[in-house]
């Protein structure tokens, strides 16, 4: 395989439906002391794609963040990236030349590269999933990593311990009209909508004047759920990073869920490029009754439609109804609303 690399301006990062791959999100992670950098690679079709018969080129990009993590070493992370999949059997050879290209691009102290990959599990065939279709997850790591390293060279690909961004989310199909996007969903999630329209609940789009609320809100739920707390100016820094001069932008919104001038919950939304993410919630303990959240989510998809969406990412869930799994109340709520769970590959170490 021969993987061509030339580091390029974080300017020009191509448009790209992942956030994460955008110009906009390194803008985001500067500001929290990250070093990000940009590369275009090309590679012909033929070398990563089993079933072409093409001698055509690949062109694409990555967006990669440094990492320091002591005085000592740091770690380059790529999130959700490179976004071009090959072939599961090309997967490893094409991540383990691409990481020993990178290396003369990477301080002497960087100790690994972390991809969290966006690319399908290997394991969504129909022997991983049960008699109800729910899906039973991938094979222990030992037999993931002898599957990713073969056909390598080195066999220096890990899977991490943990992922850092989601590795199951649900994709909406919001192409359809909103009568459809309704039928879709399950009958309780419609009831619950048009429950909070009864009580009254208002969506309103808000801005910088507003962040206070969010903040507080968003305290109350990381504090309710033993989350870690990202500063204020963290959330400061996403809604007013727009990178418009660039060819990666984003645009990002801030809805608060009103009822009897309070406020019971709030989101971030951020469109690029077709795809709106739902990247960011929180609720309030007081007047749950009031279904505030699925208010929220249910203009959240409206106003990505009126961006000109097709697609809304609703970010993260249990990778199956597992009431166990830390994430399990947001798979009840987000699989109420339809679309296709998918699940990702995850961080992989190199």
């Amino acid at each position: 395989m021969t993987i061509d690399i030339l580091k390029k301006s974080i300017r020009d990062i191509y448009c790209t439906p992942i956030v994460q791959q955008t110009a906009f999100w390194s803008q985001v992670k500067a500001y929290q002391g990250l070093i990000p950098k940009a590369f275009d690679y090309k590679v012909k079709k033929q070398e990563i794609y089993t079933q072409s018969e093409e001698y055509s080129y690949i062109d694409a990009d990555f967006l990669l963040l440094e990492r320091p993590l002591d005085s000592e070493c740091c770690l380059a992370y790529v999130p959700y990236g490179p976004e071009i999949e090959p072939s599961s059997e090309h997967q490893g050879s094409f991540l383990e030349e691409l990481s020993e290209i990178l290396r003369s691009y990477l301080p002497q102290n960087c100790i690994a590269i972390r991809y969290d990959l966006n690319w399908q599990s290997h394991w969504c065939s129909e022997e991983y999933f049960d008699e109800s279709g729910i899906w039973t997850g991938p094979p222990d790591k030992k037999y993931q990593e002898f599957q990713m390293n073969y056909g390598t060279e080195n066999w220096n690909l890990r899977k991490s311990n943990s992922d850092i961004l989601p590795s199951t989310t649900i994709y909406l199909d919001i192409s359809q009209s909103e009568e459809d996007l309704l039928n879709a969903m399950k009958p309780k999630t419609r009831y619950n909508i048009r429950l909070s329209e009864r009580k009254g609940v208002r969506v309103v789009r808000a801005g910088l004047d507003k962040i206070d609320i969010w903040y507080q809100i968003y305290k109350e739920t990381a504090m309710r759920n033993g989350l870690y707390v990202n500063d204020i100016e963290y959330f400061i820094s996403v809604l007013t990073t727009r990178a418009d001069d660039t060819s990666s932008p984003a645009h990002v919104e801030l809805l608060l869920a009103e009822a009897e001038g309070e406020f019971l919950a709030a989101m971030f939304l951020v469109i690029s490029d077709l795809r709106g993410t739902y990247l960011y919630g929180a609720s309030s303990s007081h007047k749950r009754n009031y279904m505030p959240t699925y208010a929220l989510q249910w203009e959240a998809v409206k106003i990505a439609r009126e961006f000109g969406c097709t697609e809304y990412d609703m970010f993260g869930v249990s990778p199956g109804p597992d009431r166990s799994h830390p994430m399990y109340g947001l798979y009840q709520f987000k699989t109420g609303f339809g679309g296709e769970l998918y699940h990702h590959l995850g961080c992989w170490d190199y």
